[in-house]
C-alpha cells in the first residue's frame, strides 16, 4: 500500500469565536419554556397563599353570612315543594278524619278572613270598596240602634200585665222614644252614607240606596256582633 502520508489538518468550517454574536442575539429573545414554567410557579403560589378577608374588620371570630358563603334562603312556596308529601291513608277512617280536619281548617280560615274584611273571603253582600267605606262609617260613631234591642226587652218586661199601670205607661213612653231615636240616626247615617259615596265614588254602579239600607242593618247590630269585625274605633275620623 502506498502511504499517503499524514492527513492534511482539516480546515475548521467556522473561525473561532463564531458563536459570541448569535449567543447575544439569543440572549434577548425571550425564552418561551422559561416563560411558561415561571407562569406555572407564579399560579401555584397564588393558588396556595390563602385569601385574605375583604374586611379587614373581619377576624377570627367573624362567621360569614348567607349571602357571603353564596346560600339563598328558599322561599315559603319553594320550601313547601321540597317537602315531602304525606303517605296516603292507611284505611277509609283516616281518609275520612283527614278530610274532616282539611275542612276544619278551611272553615277557619275563611272565617278569621271574614272578619279581617278580606274580599277573598266575604260574600257579595260585604265585598267591595264602597261597602268596606259604609262599615267604617258606622263603626266610627256610636249609634242608637246597638241600644234598641235592649231597651225593647226592658219595654216587654215594663208591659206585661203583672207590672203595675205606672210602671206599663213608662214602657209605653220608653218605647216611642227608642223608636224615634232609631228613625232620626238611621237617617242620619243614610244621608252620611249618601253624601261620602258621591264624593268618593262618583263613577259606581252601586245603588246609593242599597248601601243606605246596609249602613243601617249594621247599625242595628251590636258592635261586637258585626261581621266583618270593626277596623275602626269609636270617635276615628274616616
Amino acid at each position: 500500500m502506498t502511504d499517503r502520508g499524514p492527513r492534511a489538518a482539516r480546515a475548521p468550517a467556522h473561525p473561532a469565536g463564531w458563536w459570541a454574536p448569535r449567543l447575544a442575539t439569543l440572549a434577548r429573545v425571550p425564552s418561551l419554556f422559561r416563560r411558561k414554567s415561571a407562569d406555572l410557579v407564579e399560579n401555584a403560589v397564588s393558588t396556595d397563599a390563602p385569601e385574605a378577608p375583604a374586611d379587614p374588620a373581619a377576624g377570627r371570630g367573624h362567621t360569614a353570612s348567607k349571602r357571603e358563603r353564596g346560600l339563598v334562603t328558599p322561599r315559603r312556596a319553594e320550601a313547601q315543594k321540597r317537602r315531602p308529601a304525606a303517605a296516603p291513608p292507611a284505611d277509609r277512617k283516616e281518609a275520612m278524619a283527614r278530610a274532616r280536619e282539611r275542612r276544619r281548617g278551611q272553615r277557619a280560615e275563611a272565617m278569621a278572613g271574614m272578619r279581617r274584611g278580606d274580599d277573598r273571603y266575604l260574600t257579595a253582600r260585604d265585598r267591595g270598596p264602597e261597602r268596606a267605606l259604609v262599615r267604617d262609617l258606622v263603626d266610627s260613631r256610636r249609634t242608637a240602634g246597638t241600644w234598641f234591642f235592649g231597651g225593647a226587652l226592658l219595654v216587654l218586661i215594663g208591659s206585661s200585665p203583672s207590672m203595675p199601670p205606672v210602671a206599663r205607661a213608662v214602657s209605653q213612653y220608653v218605647w216611642l222614644l227608642l223608636a224615634l231615636a232609631v228613625v232620626v240616626d238611621s237617617t242620619l247615617i243614610a244621608m252620611r252614607i249618601r253624601k261620602r259615596i258621591r264624593a268618593e265614588f262618583p263613577q259606581s254602579t252601586q245603588r246609593p240606596g242599597g248601601l243606605a239600607f246596609y249602613g243601617i242593618m249594621r247599625a242595628l247590630t251590636f258592635r261586637r256582633m258585626r261581621m266583618p269585625s270593626p277596623r275602626v274605633d269609636l270617635g276615628d275620623r274616616i
